[in-house]
Formats: structure tokens, sequence, C-alpha cells
């Protein structure tokens, strides 16, 4: 058995990988500042960007919920793996051959990395058995709604077989075992023992944000299958069907970059939707879009503006009315504006491409109405709105409705709309708009104060943070010097950085941020994050805001002026305090004395190096 990773090699492929490309595979990450990249924060719902990705060091932090760390890190939260998992995920991407400290080469890995790699050889079986002469019902289903060889390749479909064991033959003889194939979804226990869960069936492989296989969904072909019509893999260790969404592995380039998502129903709506040129659509896998997709999404958009788009489509049928019901639920989750596109005569947007060809598909999105417009339409149906009871009750389960607009700027258009639909004057449905929105502030306070009656009272936080820093011009230049001497240190002149990082600062939270640096061996790569995580409570929190902070400058070249900068003018500082001592001893001294003499030297010397320092 492999010892511990060497040291050595877990610093140097986290040195040759950019965390920005591992953090921007689930969160759109955008510009802020030189240096610095930011998005919604993975590790909590949040409105507005806090999560700050710093490439250069390798680091990350969010400023709202105080998470941080590496690219280790960032795996081990977002994929529960272990850290060991991690490096060597990290060395296969960039091609490193890790060494162990036994002198032994990289073991087989164990756990949630053996069940991605038993769903990736099923996912190449499925593929290779489409094939085969027994998949002609399979092949022939793809063609009769307009899908080639090559969409099935692109999409990665495949076919399993109709007998009783054949994926779990097949994966026992590449030496996976029987429990990682049944912690993996890929069999299934019975009282006639394991056996394969998909048999006979389309099979489509879901893969996670970064392209990773993690289950799949398969459709039923035979009459003889007494199964449902559509079998996801079960929950396990790294496929949870609240959280997957199917096509986000190939749309979600394309749907940060738009700040648009389209929300389809199944696999192959995502298809038609995708070789019609709506390459942002994407499907909920087994289970109903909820709130969990909805955080995945928003960090994927960067939805932090109302300027993003989620069109969502639905059957006009019962059920496609109720999950639009449903998601508008939710929709006050989304930033960004909510649409319902209905394709005419109720098609989905697979029926649709193959009756009406691509353009069709590419048109629904042009037909889409804003969510609110569409809900509100659901609840007046409802209502006979040729009488006076009939208004009267649809302007009450309207009016919520509208209410609950959060864009001041939208309400007073839908009281609008909601008054020609009814017939009724403005200022009615004004008030019954109102008189909803003062229902629903006393219901969220009512709440607020049964909650808040319940729980204890939350911790005093105890970490220093910028935020609580005074707010003097010595405390500014200590907090820039020591941004300047984690972020850009190794841009600042050697003897400069290496005299102002010597000279102790006054604020004590500062300071140990920079005695706490000018102890750590600067020699050593990643050397700032190991000063940062080094830094004792309560002061790490802090060391970690200016690891990753913005650095106020226009440009490279601009930040790497302002750190020498910022470096000599701490050592100004030090040398005006020093000159300040002086003149107060050369008056308690006679003029014509040693030590006067020697006073007037050390000041004549200080003058000189403050001239070297701030040359005119």
């Amino acid at each position: 058995m492999a010892g511990r990773i060497r040291q050595a090699d877990i610093d140097e492929v986290k040195a040759r990988v950019n965390i920005a490309d591992i953090v921007g595979e689930r969160v759109a990450l955008k510009p802020a500042g030189v240096g610095s990249m930011k998005g919604l924060c993975p590790f909590h719902d949040e409105r507005s960007p806090s999560f700050h990705v710093r490439p250069q060091v390798g680091y990350y932090h969010c400023f709202g919920c105080g998470e941080s760390g590496d690219v280790y890190s960032f795996l081990r939260a977002m994929d529960h793996v272990s850290f060991t998992e991690a490096v060597e995920r990290m060395a296969a991407r960039v091609g490193y051959t890790l060494h162990y400290e036994d002198g032994g080469a990289a073991p087989e890995t164990t756990g949630r990395s053996r069940l991605y790699a038993a769903n990736a050889a099923a996912a190449e079986y499925f593929r290779g058995q489409l094939l085969s002469p027994e998949a002609d019902t399979a092949r022939r289903f793809l063609g009769d709604r307009g899908f080639d060889a090559g969409a099935a390749a692109h999409f990665g479909v495949g076919y399993a077989p109709k007998g009783w064991s054949s994926l779990m033959d097949h994966l026992l003889g590449q030496k996976f075992s029987r429990d990682e194939l049944v912690q993996a979804g890929l069999v299934s226990q019975g009282q006639r023992g394991v056996y394969d869960r998909f048999r006979g069936r389309l099979v489509w492989p879901i893969r996670d944000v970064t392209g990773q296989v993690i289950g799949f969904g398969a459709r039923k072909l035979y009459d003889d299958d007494q199964g449902p019509k559509y079998l996801n893999t079960p929950e396990t260790p790294i496929y949870k069907k609240a959280q997957v969404l199917y096509g986000l592995d190939l749309a979600k380039r394309d749907i940060s970059r738009e700040h648009r998502v389209v929300v389809v129903e199944g696999y192959t709506d995502v298809m038609a939707c995708h070789l019609a040129g709506i390459t942002t659509a994407i499907a909920s896998c087994g289970t109903a879009f909820g709130s969990d997709h909805i955080t995945v999404l928003r960090r994927v958009m960067g939805d932090d503006s109302a300027s993003g788009e989620v069109v969502f489509t639905f059957d006009p049928d019962a059920a496609g009315q109720k999950a639009a019901l449903r998601a508008f639920a939710d929709e006050k989750r989304f930033a960004a504006q909510t649409y319902v596109a209905v394709a005419p005569e109720g098609l989905d947007p697979c029926d649709l491409r193959l009756q009406r060809g691509d353009g069709a598909v590419r048109a629904l999105m042009d037909t889409k109405a804003p969510m609110f417009e569409f809900v509100i339409d659901q609840r007046l149906k409802d209502y006979d709105l040729s009488s006076v009871e009939g208004r009267a009750g649809a302007l009450r389960a309207a009016a919520p409705i509208v209410a609950d607009i959060r864009d001041p700027a939208l309400r007073p258009g839908y009281v609008r709309v909601l008054a020609r639909r009814l017939g009724l004057d403005m200022p009615e449905v004004q008030s019954a708009v109102e008189r909803a929105a003062r229902g629903a502030d006393r219901a969220e306070k009512r709440e607020a104060q049964r909650g808040g009656a319940a729980e204890a009272p939350a911790p005093v936080a105890v970490s220093v943070t910028m935020a609580q820093l005074p707010n003097t011009r010595d405390v500014a230049l200590e907090r820039g010097a020591m941004m300047a001497f984690l972020q850009y240190g190794h841009r600042i002149e050697p003897d400069l950085f290496h005299r102002a990082l010597q000279t102790p600062f006054g604020h004590p939270a500062i300071e140990a941020v920079r005695s706490t640096l000018a102890s750590t061996d600067l020699s050593q790569p990643g050397w700032a994050v190991t000063a940062v995580e080094a830094v004792r409570e309560p002061f790490r929190t802090l060391a970690v805001e200016l690891l990753t902070a913005d650095f106020p400058a226009r440009n490279e070249e601009g930040a790497v002026a302002s750190a020498n900068d910022l470096a000599r003018g701490i050592l100004v500082r030090e040398l005006q305090r020093e000159k300040d001592e002086l003149l107060r001893g050369i008056q308690r001294v006679p003029a014509d004395s040693e030590e006067g003499r020697r006073l007037r030297l050390r000041l004549r010397e200080l003058d000189a190096d403050r001239q070297r320092l701030t040359p005119s």
C-alpha cells in the first residue's frame, strides 16, 4: 500500500493548476480588479457576488460567508472527496505523475473516484452497444425523433442490452467490484441476486458541470418492459437528482456568456434545442425543477442582475401548468427575468423540431411571455370574468401575484395588465394589490418572530475583518501595504520588500499578519497562502481578505508600481517616526556633546535614506 503523496508533488500540482479554471466550471467568474475574479458564492445563496478568486496566488475567499481555501479545499467541499483524491484528480488533469513517500507510483483510487470511473466505463460500454444488431430498435427510436448518429455521439447516447447482467459482467472484467457497482447505482440487488439496473433501454449519460458521468437516464423501448417509461440512477454519493441538470456540461459556457438559460422537460428536448441552435437548454433529471437546481444555475449564469433571462418551456396541459406554478413559487430566487414559452399545439421542443424544423424551435423563444403574466392568466382562467362575483374572486386570486413582484419598476405595469384582464378600474386593482402586499409583509414578520423565538441567539463573531479596521491614515497605509505584500510581494523590489516586511505595524491585527508573513520562508512556492493559513485567530480572516481583496489599480503594471510605492510608504513612515524621536532627543542634550553629534549624524543618514526612497 502506497504512503502519503510527497509534499513537493502536492505543491507542484497546485502550482500547475489554474484555480480559476476549476472554480469556473461551477461558478461564472467575472474580472474584479487587477488579478482578481468574482462570482456568486457556491457555499451560500446570495444575490450579489462576494466570492473572490485570485488565480495568481491560487486562493479563493467569500466576503459574505467567510469560506476560503485553495484548489484542493474547493474540490473537497464541492465534490466531497478526500484530500488525496483531490490531489490525484488535479494531477491527472495536468498530466503530472505523483510519487508517494514509499517510492511507489499512484495507486488506484478508492471511494468516490471509483464511482466516477465505473460510470465512465459504463457510458463507454453503452455507447458501443448502440452499434450492435440488438440496438436496432434504439437507433430507430432516435431516427424517428430526428436524431442521427452524429447527434447520438455528441450527447453520448447509448444502449443497455436486454441481458440480466451484461453491463455487470463487463465491468467486473475491468476490475470493478460488485459493491462498487451497487454503490454507483449501475446494478441492483434483488431476490434473484445482483442484476443490471438498465436493461433493454436507450440510455443518456448524465454528467456533472465538469463533464464527469455521474449517472444515467434510460427510456424503455419494448412492450414487455414492466418498468417506468423513464428510469434514472438512484441517489448515490455522486448523483443527487435535486442538484443535477441534464445538458449543463454542454450548455454552461453559453449560459455564462449569454446570461440566459432555457429549461425544458426531457432529454430529447435538450437534444432538439441544442441541435436547433438553442445551446443554453437544460433539463432536470427524474424530478421537478426546484430550488437546488436554481442555486446551481445562478452560479453558472452569474445571476446578479435583472439583465439575464430564464425561459421555461411547459406543455399547456394540466401537468405543464402545475409545473409552471411550481417554478413560479421559486421565481423570486432568480435575479434574472423569468419567462414561459409554450409551443403551438402543445408540441414539446423535440416534436416541434421534428414537425416544423429548427427554425420553429428558435422562434419559440421569440414567443415567450413573462412568468408573471403567464401565472396571472393561469389564475384567471378558473373564474367567470363576465360576472361581478367572478371578477372579484379573480382579483383576490391574482392580486398577491402582482404584489409579489420585487421590481418596483415592473409592478405598476402588471397592475395595468391585471386591470385590463379583469375589466376593472386601475385604482380598484391597485388597492387590492397594496392590501395583498401588506398582508404578505405581516405574514413574513409573524413567521420571523416565531422563528426568532425558537432559535438560540447567534454567536458573536470574533474574527477580525477588513471592514472592522478603523478608518485612519496609518491603518489605511498598513492595510494597503499588507495587500501589496501578500498579492504582489514577488513583484516588489527584493531589498525594499525585505526592509518593509521587517518593519513593525501599529495596528495589532495587521501586525499579526505581517509578523507571520515575515517569519515565512519566501523561497517556497505558495508562500503567501502558507503565511495566511498560519496566521493565528482571530486574525486569520483578515489575512485571507487581504490576500483576496481587489487590489486598487487599473492594470498589472499599475498594481506593481503601487505595491512598490506602498512598501516605500511604510519605510518612509518609519524613517519619519525615528526622525521625530531624534529631534526630541537633540533638544535634551548639549549641541556640542558626543551624543548630540551622534544624533545629528543619524538625522543626516535618515534624510539621505528618505531621499533614496523618494527621489524627485
